[in-house]
C-alpha cells in the first residue's frame, strides 16, 4: 500500500500487488499438487531378495556410517522445536547418535526433523529445504501437527501433515512428544537405514 499524496488515503501499490499475486498463485499451485500424501519411502521391504553376498557387506559398512552420523537441518516452524532443543541438550544428549551438529545449511544435512504446525504459505520453503538436502536423506515427522495437522487440521491455511509436502520415514506422535519419544524415533530411523541397500537407493 502507498499513500496518495493528494487525498492522504492508502492505495494499492502495483509492484506489491504483483508480488502478492505471484506468491498467492505459487501457494495455490502447491496446494493443488499436495492433496494426497506422498507414499512412505519403504521400497526396501520388497527388494530384499535382489541383494547378493558382496553387496550385503558393502551395505553393512555404508549403513553403519550413515546411521551413526545423521546431520539434522533446522526446520522447526512451531512449538515442538522446544522438545527437540531439550533432546539436543546435555540431559538427553543426541550427540550419542552422532547428531551433535545441527546444520544451518540443508546442503550439509541428511535428516529433516519437522517439528510443528506447517502453513501453506511456509510449505514451499520446507519443500525447498528438502530438495537442497544431500542424498540419501530422511525425514522424521515430529508431533501431532507434523503427522496430520493436529488440532489445526481443519484450518484453511494449515497443511494436514508434512507427508503432503515431503516423503516421511518415521512418525513420532505426541503434542508435543517428549524427548524420549524423539530419541525412540531416531533409533527407529537408524534401524530403517540399516536395512537399506545401495542397489535400491534411487528415491
Amino acid at each position: 500500500m502507498e499513500v496518495d499524496k493528494q487525498t492522504g488515503i492508502y492505495v494499492p501499490s502495483t509492484e506489491l500487488d504483483k508480488l502478492d499475486k505471484t506468491e498467492s498463485n505459487q501457494i495455490e499451485a502447491l496446494k493443488e499438487r499436495s492433496q494426497q500424501p506422498i507414499p512412505d519411502p519403504d521400497r526396501w521391504l520388497d527388494e530384499e531378495l535382489s541383494r547378493n553376498i558382496l553387496l550385503t557387506s558393502v551395505d553393512a559398512m555404508l549403513n553403519w556410517a550413515r546411521r551413526s552420523s545423521l546431520w539434522p537441518v533446522v526446520c522447526f516452524p512451531a512449538c515442538c522445536a522446544f522438545e527437540f532443543i531439550a533432546t539436543a541438550a546435555s540431559r538427553f544428549d543426541i550427540s550419542r547418535f552422532g547428531m551433535e551438529v545441527i546444520r544451518a545449511s540443508p546442503r550439509q544435512a541428511d535428516l529433516m526433523i519437522t517439528a510443528g504446525t506447517l502453513t501453506w504459505k511456509m510449505a514451499p520453503q520446507v519443500r525447498r529445504i528438502y530438495d537442497q538436502m544431500a542424498e540419501p536423506k530422511w525425514v522424521i515427522a515430529m508431533g501431532a501437527c507434523g503427522i496430520g495437522g493436529g488440532i489445526f487440521r481443519s484450518s484453511y491455511n494449515v497443511v494436514p501433515g508434512y507427508n503432503r509436502i515431503v516423503p516421511v520415514d518415521v512418525y513420532v506422535p505426541g503434542c508435543p512428544p517428549r524427548p524420549e519419544a524423539l530419541l525412540y524415533g531416531i533409533r527407529m530411523l537408524q534401524r530403517k537405514i540399516s536395512e537399506e541397500s545401495i542397489v535400491t537407493e534411487s528415491r
